[in-house]
């Protein structure tokens, strides 16, 4: 039995939250090449879910502290799905979705399309909203004392371009196994103050997700990043 350990005593400097958005602006040009454009998109947003068990990995990723730039155990090591949009400012968006339930066979499909009027206006109304424009990213989830196992990550990542000035946010959820004698997870989520605020974009990303399935097409991974967890 793996004994308890205090997952914030084992976090790096380099926090999660930091890590996800630095992969993500790291990969604005290649994805900008790939799309055909050279300005900046006014929205990049990725959904990213990973099951994880990460007291198995307590020896060679040492927990949490694990998660570091360039090694080789990304979340495509784990059963997860990824869903990411790059919209411009002229309507033209792509929207790439990548399934692994399965370890070892990633399904990745594409769909490119652009926006009616109707519906980038919409967004950029979505985008100018006050509060939304005014977040940033908060920091990493408190985690129990009692903490065992990172079960479960959930992220969303942001970047909206409001007229020049860019604004970027990451939000994590994690499911937790604690040592508690209920067996019952525990969940920490930083994004809980925001969600009435993002409930808007979020349902917005998934209409556009449920209207563009039909086009999703087999493809190579261009746009969804991976986050390193050792």
């Amino acid at each position: 039995m793996v004994a308890p350990f205090r997952f914030n005593k084992l976090l790096t400097p380099l926090s999660l939250l930091a890590f996800l958005g630095f992969l993500l602006l790291v990969n604005i040009l290649s994805v900008n090449v790939a799309f055909g454009q050279s300005s900046t998109p006014l929205l990049r947003l990725q959904r990213s879910k990973a099951y994880l068990n990460l007291e198995t990995n307590v020896v060679h990723a040492q927990g949490m502290n694990g998660i570091t730039y360039g090694k080789s155990g990304d979340v495509f090591s784990y059963p997860n799905s990824l869903s990411c949009l790059v919209v411009y400012g002229d309507g033209k968006y792509v929207l790439e979705k990548r399934e692994e339930a399965t370890l070892g066979k990633p399904k990745i499909k594409t769909a490119e399309g652009t926006l009616t009027a109707d519906d980038l206006q919409h967004l950029k109304g979505i985008l100018d909203d006050e509060p939304l424009s005014k977040i940033t990213t908060p920091n990493a989830p408190n985690l129990p004392d009692d903490a065992v196992t990172v079960r479960e990550i959930e992220s969303v990542d942001a970047q909206i371009d409001h007229s020049g000035k860019g604004q970027h946010f990451t939000t994590t959820k994690e499911r937790i196994k604690t040592s508690a004698t209920s067996g019952m997870d525990t969940y920490v989520d930083n994004g809980a103050p925001f969600q009435k605020t993002l409930n808007p974009l979020m349902k917005w990303f998934e209409g556009l997700e449920k209207k563009s399935k039909s086009d999703l097409k087999d493809s190579k991974p261009q746009y969804c990043v991976p986050m390193n967890v050792g």
